[in-house]
């Protein structure tokens, strides 16, 4: 992928960024478990970067998915993964089918706000029973008068205390389910809502996460995003930029970590010799930053062939599947060489390990996307395609 000066200098501008206005804070929002996530927002509203890719009537950029993975990749660099992934979800996981299919007053009332960052969006999709089965999920949206109203549970839905609406999937019909499902704007104080207290999560700590419950949550039949029924197909089209962006994030953090364990190791003697001296652990380094170059070259190709228009569906589930892995393997191997100060709870390789370890469920475990790449391989038995 060749980039221009356009993408240097916003990767530019997303580096300094997270310099100055995350990572100088990142240990305190960790321990609160929160971030201020709408002065944060607005900051990068301000800057454009909540609608890098998005359209410019609504205040977007319109630049193609190569400038937004530039933003996935430089938000990597933050100390912690929490402030990133409710970045993402932002832009990347809860407003793509808004931008691309919903109604232009739906986009000036919802997509508008999230690009200038007056608004906060989630994407309510999981639910207690149906995480990466998105097929399975049981809200349901009936139509009264001009209304929806909508009855179900959303798990795990980030940002979810603090967002002002969520791009919320639920069946619409009584057929089958890949195509009686639709995606519709839900106001978060809307009545009938309420959200239960964060949840306590392993990792991605300043990231808030909650259950959400909906009872008899009436919207207007004029929040649906696109054409009734047509969600699941429009969701699978989120996930692959959501995946993308997952595999793009990583880069930066892998990379941020390893680095940080070979200062370490040049620092840290054993009888009477620097760490990285030892050609096991020296070896060891070199090989996995020969990995994250190759997930790197992965997800390039992977956006240049989204941007041409072409079926990137098994290269975005190889990317993501790739990063899960990748990710694991960098935060465990570098932690075993920071010794006991591997096992704190601030090390970076220590909290690359708790904040990495969502990746390869997130956005569709991965086996899910075993399953998928098996499909595109056509290498499954013909009553599983």
């Amino acid at each position: 992928m060749q980039f221009t000066q356009e993408h240097e200098e916003l990767r530019r501008t997303v580096s300094q960024f997270v310099k100055k206005e995350i990572n100088p804070n990142v240990d305190e929002w960790e321990e609160a478990g929160r971030f201020p996530i709408h002065d944060l927002f607005k900051k990068m509203g301000e800057l454009g970067l909540l609608g890098v890719t998005k359209p410019a009537a609504y205040g977007g950029l319109a630049l193609d998915y190569s400038y937004g993975l530039i933003v996935a990749e430089e938000l990597g660099a933050a100390h912690c993964g929490g402030v990133p992934l409710s970045i993402g979800v932002q832009t990347d996981m809860a407003t793509p089918a808004l931008a691309r299919f919903g109604s232009d007053e739906l986009r000036k009332e919802y997509l508008a706000p999230a690009i200038s960052g007056n608004k906060v969006a989630a994407i309510a999709v999981s639910e207690p029973n149906a995480g990466s089965d998105v097929a399975s999920i049981k809200t349901t949206a009936k139509k009264d008068g001009s209304d929806y109203v909508i009855n179900g549970t959303k798990m795990w839905i980030t940002n979810a205390p603090s967002a002002d609406f969520f791009c919320l999937l639920a069946n619409t019909g009584e057929g089958p389910v890949h195509a009686n499902k639709s995606l519709i704007i839900v106001p978060a104080d809307a009545s009938g809502i309420s959200i239960d207290k964060p949840l306590k999560k392993l990792g991605m700590r300043s990231s808030e996460t909650a259950q959400v419950f909906l009872d008899n949550v009436r919207v207007p039949q004029t929040n649906l995003i696109g054409q009734e029924n047509q969600g699941f197909m429009m969701q699978m089209m989120q996930f692959q930029e959501e995946r993308m962006w997952a595999a793009a994030n990583i880069l930066k953090n892998a990379e941020t970590v390893i680095q940080a364990t070979i200062d370490y190791c040049r620092d840290r003697k054993t009888f009477g010799q620097p760490l990285i001296y030892n050609q096991s652990i020296h070896f060891r380094l070199a090989e996995l930053q020969t990995e994250v170059e190759a997930l790197r070259a992965l997800t390039y190709r992977c956006c240049e062939d989204y941007i041409q228009g072409k079926d990137v569906l098994q290269l975005a589930s190889m990317a993501k599947l790739k990063a899960g892995r990748l990710s694991r393997e960098v935060a465990d191997a570098c932690l075993q060489y920071w010794g006991g100060n591997g096992f704190m709870w601030d090390n970076p390789a220590s909290r690359m390990l708790r904040d990495g370890r969502l990746a390869s469920i997130g956005g569709g475990a991965d086996e899910i996307m075993l399953g998928i790449i098996c499909k595109t391989m056509e290498i499954l038995p013909p009553q599983a395609r």
